[in-house]
């Protein structure tokens, strides 16, 4: 007859093993997880002027082109970006110091002069958003830089989800009419709050 098998050490020995085995199949299956896992991002827009409009497009629609899953969640004003028309967006000069005001026409030297405009005359001079609005927008043409209007559509062949805060429809008095048909979903933050928090990255501007 042979030996009775010691069971309590063939126990010690597979535990052993399973201490051995357990933690490197958890490291690689975890990274295959996070190779295999699609990144994701969410974007909180607040703001609607021509400056503001910028950031939110550009971004969404480079994390879209690079196969991100992105949505875009537009509040207070934010959610004038959703508007049909958004040709008429405008700058506001006034309280904005990082903002410079160069000239998009003439000759190189004219061109290159920083205008430090007083706040007086930013505030006081009739149209003079209108007039800075009309540069900004001179200025992006003529290096080449696509239109807000072009950036959202951009973003929405990319897969871009763009998503309305209800509580600011309702605040301002919009109906869903108003905005583009391609915005799906009309949400309070604690619908919101989920995705972002699920989310790789989640920026607020």
């Amino acid at each position: 007859m042979g030996a009775t098998p010691d069971v309590a050490l063939i126990e010690q020995i597979v535990l052993q093993r399973l201490d051995e085995i357990l933690p490197r199949k958890i490291e690689e299956k975890l990274a295959e997880l996070k190779a295999n896992k699609t990144p994701s991002m969410t974007i909180i827009a607040t703001k609607g002027t021509l400056d503001w409009a910028y950031p939110p497009f550009i971004l969404a629609s480079t994390a879209a082109a690079l196969g991100w899953n992105v949505s875009i969640f537009f509040t207070f004003y934010g959610l004038q970006l959703l508007r049909k028309d958004i040709t008429d967006l405008k700058i506001s000069p006034l309280g904005n110091p990082g903002m410079p005001m160069k000239m998009p026409f003439g000759p190189d030297w004219f061109k290159g002069i920083n205008w430090n405009i007083p706040n007086l005359i930013q505030a006081g001079v009739p149209g003079f958003e209108s007039f800075a609005s009309t540069l900004m927008k001179q200025t992006m043409s003529n290096k080449g830089v696509a239109s807000v209007t072009e950036l959202r559509e951009l973003s929405l062949e990319a897969g871009v989800e763009m998503i309305g805060c209800q509580m600011t429809v309702d605040l301002f008095g919009f109906t869903h009419d108003d905005f583009i048909p391609e915005v799906k979903e009309y949400c309070g933050a604690a619908t919101f709050l989920p995705k972002a928090q699920e989310s790789d990255v989640t920026l607020f501007v």
